[in-house]
């Protein structure tokens, strides 16, 4: 039997912002009617309103689940390939979107339990393409409005204590920490495994808490390396190499005893810096061929929905790192965080 057969259900659970992505090929006449730029992103205002619904009735647009932390479930379920391993929590608006939402996540098997709010609007992401630039527009909707209410309900908390993984998001922080901190204190008390990601130089702020004091229940911290510097800054470490800030994260007291801290923090083409109880490990990158690359929009996702789906399994953490680098590079080749109907990872 291989380690993907013996990995039971509902094993690895996401907790985060769900949003619908929708792409469309546009024109400069839709980007200068919502006063956009070709190559950025914005969070949507008033005078957005109206876009999602042009983009959908007028363009022919793409579909795809989207959301950082959900991304991430994903791709990870994506690599297990075994349904139900995966289970993914958010809010969402009883609307269209939402509908078409939980079918495009449940394509892939994802088990996915969405807190439908009445009269409110599901998260989305417009993505408008022209050329090779794209102009994100971000509705975040029902997103922001997970509740711990929701995820105490008897048949959702059964899930919870299924869980030996908890994947968590930045992003849901703020908005959400009742329910985060429930599932992280639960973890704390049954000696399970918390991964969390700093998901924005912004919301550093929330990790680096005294008072909240998130980093003591996380065993697997992802970042970037402008997330790094930010923490570092927080956290009064004094240095802005990224290493060194591996370094020290790793070592911050921890409630788990079972598992020794991992910090993981990218750097897109630069080195990946891995520490591990204050031991460093550099993992150089290997350059992609330009012409294959056609969206580098979700690659970060992707790198750590590879590397859950080895360490669900208890593989090694090159493993782990491996499999990262291998969904970074598929998902790169498609627009959004996207992949074929088969991985062949060996």
């Amino acid at each position: 039997m291989s380690s993907v057969e013996r990995v039971p259900e509902g094993i690895l659970m996401g907790i985060g912002n769900p949003l619908l992505d929708i792409t469309v090929e546009g024109n400069a006449d839709l980007l200068e009617e919502y006063n956009l730029n070709s190559n950025n992103a914005i969070i949507a205002e008033e005078k957005h309103k109206t876009l999602f619904e042009k983009m959908v009735k007028e363009y022919k647009p793409i579909f795809l689940a989207g959301g950082a932390t959900q991304n991430s479930i994903r791709v990870a379920q994506w690599l297990l390939q075994k349904p139900g391993a995966t289970t993914f929590f958010g809010g969402v608006g009883n609307d269209i979107y939402y509908e078409i939402l939980k079918k495009t996540v449940e394509q892939v098997g994802v088990n996915v339990h969405y807190e439908v709010h009445s009269g409110k609007a599901t998260g989305k992401c417009g993505a408008i393409i022209t050329g090779e630039d794209r102009s994100l527009v971000t509705e975040l909707g029902a997103a922001e409005m997970f509740t711990a209410d929701f995820l105490k309900q008897p048949e959702n908390w059964a899930l919870v204590e299924k869980a030996q993984f908890y994947y968590i998001g930045g992003f849901i922080v703020p908005a959400s920490s009742e329910a985060v901190l429930g599932v992280l204190k639960h973890a704390a008390n049954t000696g399970k495994t918390v991964i969390m990601n700093l998901h924005a130089k912004f919301l550093c702020q929330y990790f680096a808490d005294s008072d909240f004091n998130l980093l003591q229940y996380v065993d697997v911290l992802f970042g970037n390396g402008d997330e790094a510097t930010e923490f570092g800054k927080h956290m009064g470490f004094n240095t802005t190499n990224v290493e060194e800030i591996a370094k020290l994260t790793s070592l911050l007291p921890k409630l788990n005893k079972n598992r020794e801290r991992t910090v993981v923090f990218t750097q897109g083409k630069s080195s990946t810096i891995l520490a591990v109880s204050g031991k460093t490990t550099v993992f150089q990158v290997v350059p992609v061929d330009r012409s294959i690359i056609k969206d580098t929009n979700g690659c970060g996702d992707a790198f750590v929905g590879g590397f859950l789906s080895q360490l669900v399994q208890n593989k090694s953490i090159e493993d782990c790192m491996r499999c990262g680098s291998y969904a970074a590079k598929v998902v790169i080749r498609h627009y959004g965080c996207n992949f074929p109907p088969k991985p062949d990872f060996e």
